[in-house]
């Protein structure tokens, strides 16, 4: 462990003298101040498109998950019927969604108001990730070699693509499962469930954003790994307590107590965690190749 940090603050040293050795310090903060300015912008520009068109999104697809004919409902409803024709003894109504017993309430006079703005900055954020990525890029670029350059040039395409690999992730398995467990437990048919739209919401954001990020491993493990900072072996050999780790990860992103939803998120972190030790084994093999090139010539 103390190599691996010694290792990971020797990187950030080297990269540090090679962008001092061109850029001075206040040169960085006024780069860095446009690369935020251009990147804020961006965002206020999808910011305010989903602000004018909040009334079809909120409906269309914030609202989605709550409605029984959602693509995820009718893809379970006909999983199940598909086990009942294998397995005569499944019943096929325990996978659909025929209705959920609760309303959306909001309980302050700006509420709605807020509620429009608040998530229109947050669809304006989700949908500029690309472009934050793109300006995060930019900044670092002049302090990378030739070849790392060249290396990480596909940084911005990759990370965009499994951070919204990821929100869909989240959108259509973990939030519409997460949804169903919580609209149909009853404790009692004398208990109405009235859900605060504002806690409905930051539950759907925090689902979705959460599985963006944690889709984010491999390009971790790339970068890591392009550092000599991670490597196969140990990725393989830590692969226990990643199980475990994962497990706790998807215990954390699905708030319900629900075994299945739990397992149904941890089954594609599992299969990134594989992905991710392919990645670095990838880099492995490249720069060995490389330096015996090199040591060829």
């Amino acid at each position: 462990m103390a190599n691996w940090g010694s290792k990971l603050v020797s990187s950030i040293r080297e990269k540090g003298k090679n962008m001092q050795s061109e850029m001075s310090f206040f040169e960085h903060l006024e780069a860095l101040r446009w690369h935020i300015i251009r990147t804020a912008l961006f965002v206020l520009v999808f910011a305010i498109v989903a602000f004018v068109f909040f009334r079809d999104i909120f409906h269309g697809i914030i609202l989605a998950p709550t409605k029984p004919d959602f693509w995820t409902y009718r893809m379970m409803c006909n999983m199940g019927n598909g086990l009942h024709r294998l397995l005569s003894f499944i019943n096929p109504d325990d996978f659909c969604v025929h209705g959920f017993n609760f309303k959306l309430i909001n309980t302050e006079m700006a509420g709605q108001f807020t509620l429009q703005l608040n998530t229109s900055i947050m669809i304006g954020l989700i949908l500029g990730i690309p472009y934050l990525l793109f300006e995060l890029w930019r900044f670092i670029r002049p302090a990378l070699h030739e070849k790392e350059r060249k290396a990480a040039s596909g940084f911005v395409f990759y990370a965009s693509f499994l951070f919204f690999l990821g929100v869909l992730f989240g959108y259509y398995i973990v939030t519409p499962l997460s949804v169903r467990f919580f609209a149909t437990y009853n404790v009692s048919d004398v208990i109405t469930n009235m859900f605060d739209i504002d806690n409905y919401i930051s539950s759907v954001t925090w689902l979705t954003l959460l599985a963006g990020i944690v889709f984010q491993l491999p390009m971790v493990a790339y970068i890591l790994s392009s550092l000599n900072i991670l490597t196969p072996k140990f990725m393989r050999r830590t692969r226990r307590y990643a199980t475990i780790l994962i497990l706790m990860l998807a215990a954390i992103i699905t708030p319900s107590p629900d075994a299945l939803t739990m397992l149904v998120v941890a089954a594609p972190l599992f299969l990134l965690y594989e992905f991710s030790i392919m990645v670095s084994a990838f880099v492995e093999r490249r720069r060995l190749k490389r330096e015996k090139a090199e040591g060829l010539a």
